[in-house]
C-alpha cells in the first residue's frame, strides 16, 4: 500500500490565485497582504480497517510526525478519531501552518530531520502485509480573515474530556459560497455561535476537494449532551432566525449539503 505523493507546489500555485471574498453581498477579493497572515489548514484523513493498523498509526503521529511537525513550525496539530459519521474507521490530523509556504516546504524539513527519520522508520517502511492505513486523503483550507487562526479552549490545554464536530458546507457556486462564508465571517453568525455556546476552534474556506466551493469548521463541546442543549439553543435564537430568513442568505438559495461528523480527541491530540 502507497499513497500518491502531493503536489504540493501545484496547491500553492492555486491557493494563491484564490483570494477569499467575505461580503454577504457582492464578493470583494482580500488584499494579497491579508491572506498572508491567514492560517493554512491541511487536513489529512486516513482511511483504516479494524485491527492493528489504528496503534501504528498513533505510534507513527505520537511519536515522530507531531514532534517533527512542531520543530519544523507547524501546529498545534490534532488527531481525531470519527466516533460519529460514515468515515468511520478513520482518523482526521488537522495541521496548521503559519502560511502555504510552509505546506510546501514541511515534506522536506521532515526529510532532513533525522530524528523523524528515525523515529518513523517503521512507518516509511510498511509492508503491504502490515500497512498503516488503506489510503490517505488531503484537504487544504484557508482560515476566514475574521477568524485567522485556531481558538483553544482550556479543555485543549489540560486534555479535558470533549468532543469535537466537523461540518463542511456545500454550495452549488462560487457566488453562493462566498456569501455563505461571509454570513459566517461578517455576517454575525460566528457571534450568534459564540453567545448560544457553540464553541468555534476554526473557520476555513476550502481549497481543495470532491465538491468545491465548500466552507468547513470544527467546534468543541463537553460532551454529547451539551452538544444537542447548545444546538437547539442557537436553532431557536431570534438572530439566527432573522438571519437564516433574509432573502439571499436561506439555506435553500445559497447551500446544498452539509457533510457533519462527531470526532474525539486522541490522548496525544494538541488540539
Amino acid at each position: 500500500m502507497m499513497a500518491y505523493p502531493i503536489d504540493r507546489r501545484s496547491l500553492l500555485a492555486g491557493a494563491a490565485m484564490g483570494g477569499v471574498a467575505l461580503a454577504t453581498g457582492e464578493a470583494e477579493a482580500q488584499p494579497r497582504d491579508a491572506a498572508a497572515t491567514l492560517e493554512i489548514y491541511e487536513l489529512r484523513t486516513y482511511r483504516l480497517v479494524n485491527g492493528p493498523m489504528k496503534d501504528r498509526l498513533d505510534a507513527y503521529l505520537s511519536n515522530a510526525f507531531i514532534p517533527a511537525a512542531r520543530r519544523a513550525g507547524c501546529g498545534p496539530v490534532g488527531v481525531f478519531t470519527v466516533a460519529i459519521g460514515s468515515e468511520s474507521p478513520s482518523v482526521h490530523v488537522l495541521v496548521p501552518y503559519p502560511s502555504i509556504e510552509d505546506f510546501v516546504a514541511l515534506p522536506g524539513r521532515l526529510s532532513a530531520d533525522p530524528s523523524y527519520t528515525t523515529a518513523a522508520g517503521s512507518f516509511l517502511k510498511a509492508t503491504p502485509d502490515a500497512p498503516p492505513y488503506t489510503s490517505l486523503e488531503v484537504k487544504l483550507m484557508r482560515a476566514f480573515p475574521h477568524f485567522p487562526r485556531l481558538e483553544f479552549t482550556d479543555a485543549s490545554s489540560s486534555n479535558t474530556p470533549r468532543i469535537f464536530e466537523l461540518r463542511t458546507y456545500f454550495s452549488h457556486s462560487e457566488a453562493a459560497g462566498m456569501t455563505k462564508i461571509g454570513m459566517f465571517d461578517t455576517g454575525g453568525e460566528i457571534e450568534i455561535f459564540r453567545r448560544t455556546g457553540l464553541t468555534p476552534v476554526f473557520f476555513a474556506q476550502d481549497l481543495t476537494g470532491a465538491r468545491l466551493p465548500s466552507l468547513t469548521y470544527l467546534l468543541t463541546f463537553p460532551d454529547l449532551a451539551t452538544r444537542e442543549r447548545n444546538w437547539r439553543t442557537f436553532g431557536s435564537d431570534p438572530a439566527w432566525r432573522r438571519l437564516i430568513s433574509t432573502p439571499g442568505l436561506t439555506d435553500r438559495e445559497i447551500t446544498t449539503g452539509i457533510d457533519n461528523q462527531i470526532l474525539s480527541p486522541a490522548s496525544f491530540s494538541q488540539i
